[in-house]
């Protein structure tokens, strides 16, 4: 079983037992004996798994566990130490067992209440505010069933709440002290670029597009959804203007995997100012990266880029030879666009499809008809790539992954989730069964380039209750804060820098760090051992636990964030700021 199961399997227990014991006691209130005596028998039973499940939690990592060990923990012990006796003297009035039942409801909920609206990390505050809030409902339902609450658990309850607010509880304030991420604009890029050599101008507007023979509303470049493909060779310094037409919350561009300097990394609030309607703004900088890459906006990028706010950028060594083709995946209003219209292919022609994830949730590709290789992942070339047959590829939010083949006499075709999108002729194939490629172990390996890490950061993904703004939000959080309250990360320039990224939530999170490709280090314990993996957006699924590191060397704050822009929208993201 996996960690990720594990977690969900240890919640539904949880919400069995807690629903068990609550159900006891309300049976036990209106005296239906043997429907009492059988949910709380249930419930027992269920109270004792989450012991072996919590266990297990706790063997994969101290993350996973460390609101169940320290909050839930003890009061499912109270739970079964107050009813459990109870239940064994059999008493002749089941109406007597009603309070110790449903105080065991209220404490095995009290604890699945951590873990759901809080989660990680634990805070001594938190208990105590479980605590309280247990004993409270414990008191009203004494006093409810005509009867007169004990003092003492009227006492303990006000306690906890006064030490609970007294030490914090995690929900209102930022975990750690920190720095605040400058606004300034500070950072601008040292090296002369020279003068352009290759210009675009981008213009952002809204617009209607048609989609398999639908007219959708869209916000778009220069009027067409992707928008132009930007095209370069090493050497090139490219002048990109973008202008607003009438995109009233502001654009800006951000060029996905590309690693810029950091004054045009298009960040608004961090790097400039959004482009508000009229205004424009001039990007500049050297193609010396070859390989697949794309742009977007990051002024409401949830909404930006949904509504049609992005195209792709293609730097290649040398003008193409043979086939090249570049497919963006995406949905535009709950509807896939097509992708470019596949012309005859001779056989013995070199062909690549350069496939990129513009969506927010992971895509499952398939090339079927012929063999191929993975030569590049993320706009990096793989090592040492070896011919793939019946395999297909799943691809994170923003991914990018490069196909090489060379082209059969007979016909191939490209499957995104079971959909046909490009080929060069009719293909027959059942491709939901194949297997899927780990990259983790594909090409030859080589050792790790540095022996020691300077700094080390650990994030840990979770969801919960943000109390910080003026509207309360449950919010997507990184070690139990969310954006803007997250510590940024402080590096210097040189550091050798170290990520280890959990995800403790129930989806996935596809992680994306600006102005830097990181290094797989592992997953799951177990270390990469195919050909080195240089990575910008890479897949944390739940109970997924990844190391990655990379060397700080492009100074300046660059956002570090969850690429389901949704996710990212509701609170996960964060900042890398070079000191």
């Amino acid at each position: 079983m996996t960690v990720g199961s594990l977690l969900a399997a240890d919640l539904v227990i949880a919400v069995l037992a807690a629903a068990g014991w609550l159900g006891g006691g309300a049976a036990s209130a209106a005296r239906r004996r043997p429907l009492a005596l059988g949910l709380a028998a249930f419930a027992l039973l269920a109270t004792l798994a989450r012991a072996v499940t919590i266990t297990a939690l706790a063997r994969a990592g101290w993350w996973f566990a460390a609101e169940k060990v320290l909050v839930a923990a003890p009061l499912s012990l109270a739970a079964v130490a107050v009813a459990g006796p109870r239940l064994l003297r059999a008493p002749g009035d089941i109406r007597s067992v009603a309070v110790p039942l449903l105080f065991a409801g209220y404490a095995v909920s009290g604890g699945l209440l951590v873990t759901v609206l809080h989660g990680y990390p634990a805070s001594p505050g938190l208990g105590l505010l479980a605590v309280a809030g247990v004993l409270a409902a414990t008191a009203v339902s004494w006093r409810a069933l005509g009867r007169r609450p004990s003092p003492t658990v009227s006492r303990v309850a006000l306690a906890a709440a006064v030490a609970a607010l007294v030490t914090g509880t995690g929900l209102a304030a930022t975990p750690d002290a920190a720095p605040a991420v400058p606004h300034d604009h500070e950072y601008r890029d040292a090296r002369t670029v020279g003068e352009p050599t290759r210009r675009f101008t981008l213009t952002a507007g809204t617009a209607t597009v048609s989609v398999s023979g639908r007219d959708v509303g869209a916000w778009a470049f220069n009027g067409q959804v992707p928008g132009p493909e930007l095209t370069a060779t090493v050497g090139d310094v490219l002048e990109v203007t973008l202008r607003n037409r009438d995109i009233g919350r502001g654009v800006t561009l951000h060029w996905h995997g590309y690693d810029v300097p950091n004054s045009q990394d298009g960040v608004p609030g961090v790097t400039q100012a959004a482009v508000l309607p009229g205004q424009e703004f001039v990007y500049r900088f050297r193609a010396d990266q070859v390989g697949t890459y794309w742009y977007h906006t990051h002024a409401v990028s949830d909404v930006g880029v949904r509504m049609g706010l992005y195209g792709v950028l293609v730097v290649r060594p040398a003008p193409p030879t043979g086939v090249d083709v570049t497919v963006p995946a995406h949905t535009l209003a709950n509807l896939p666009l097509p992708a470019p219209r596949a012309e005859p292919v001779q056989a013995g022609t070199p062909v690549r499809l350069r496939l990129i994830n513009t969506d927010s949730t992971t895509h499952r590709y398939a090339l079927a008809g012929t063999p191929f290789q993975v030569a590049a992942i993320d706009g990096s070339d793989l090592r040492g790539p070896t011919p793939l047959v019946d395999t297909a590829v799943l691809i994170p939010a923003g991914g990018r992954y490069d196909l090489v083949f060379t082209a059969p006499a007979t016909p191939v075709a490209l499957f995104v989730d079971g959909r046909t999108v490009w080929s060069t002729g009719g293909v027959s194939a059942a491709t939901g069964g194949w297997p899927v490629l780990d990259p983790l172990g594909y090409g030859v390996g080589s050792p790790v380039p540095w022996s020691r890490y300077d700094k080390e950061f650990t994030l840990v993904l979770d969801r919960g209750l943000d109390l910080h703004g003026l509207r309360p939000r449950y919010a997507h959080t990184v070690n139990g804060a969310a954006d803007p309250d997250i510590p940024p990360q402080v590096v210097r320039l040189g550091d050798v820098v170290k990520f280890t990224i959990v995800n403790r939530s129930s989806v996935v999170h596809p992680w994306h760090l600006h102005g830097h490709h990181v290094l797989v280090l592992s997953r799951n314990k177990e270390p990469a051992t195919g050909s080195p993996l240089w990575l910008d957006s890479f897949d944390v699924r739940p109970g997924d636990v990844w190391e990655v590191g990379f060397r700080a060397d492009n100074p300046g704050v660059w956002a570090n964030h969850c690429h389901n822009l949704a996710h990212a929208d509701a609170g996960m993201t964060l900042h890398l700021m070079y000191s």
